[in-house]
């Protein structure tokens, strides 16, 4: 078990382990894989190897580990979309159709976040769903604050003329 220091919500610091941090973490931190990657097993995925590689690093981190964690985990989901080949091979016969579960629709917002560009829809899960100021999503995304302000602001822009998003003619939502 490694350790590292670590400042509580209290603002003490104490050591930390990193069976800890896991324990203490994961959650948020899946629900963060999740946004990002909108599908259960993908995100389980990207969060196991998000914590290996933290793991193999946990001595050289100093102070609150999660934002180190947070940097690999968005690091990681931007390197696997970056591969050329995704796994996928064409066949003569299609598989069958998973039947959706009764609850499990998409919503009108996912269809919209899944089409924005994966930089912008992480800059938005960052900010909105995660609540990080801006120089905290800045420093997860390794860019600047004014490339953090321009990615929202464009992302924004694309989900405001999004056409699951917009009123229907007559349908006030």
């Amino acid at each position: 078990m490694t350790t590292t220091t670590a400042v509580d919500s209290g603002g003490r610091v104490r050591e930390a382990t990193f069976d800890d941090f896991v324990a203490a973490r994961s959650r948020a931190l899946l629900r963060t894989a999740y946004l990002l990657t909108h599908d259960h097993a993908l995100a389980e995925d990207l969060l196991q190897t998000a914590l290996t590689k933290a793991w193999f690093a946990w001595r050289r981190i100093d102070g609150d580990p999660e934002p180190y964690v947070r940097r690999i985990l968005v690091n990681t989901y931007a390197s696997w979309w970056r591969r050329k080949w995704n796994g996928e091979r064409p066949t003569e016969e299609l598989p069958e159709r998973a039947t959706a579960e009764p609850g499990s629709e998409p919503t009108d917002l996912w269809r919209a976040m899944e089409r924005l560009p994966r930089r912008q829809r992480a800059v938005v899960v960052l900010r909105y769903v995660e609540d990080l100021t801006e120089a905290q999503t800045a420093d997860v995304l390794g860019c600047s604050v004014g490339t953090v302000k321009s990615q929202c602001s464009k992302a924004l822009a694309k989900l405001r003329i999004d056409p699951a998003l917009t009123e229907a003619e007559g349908d006030l939502r």
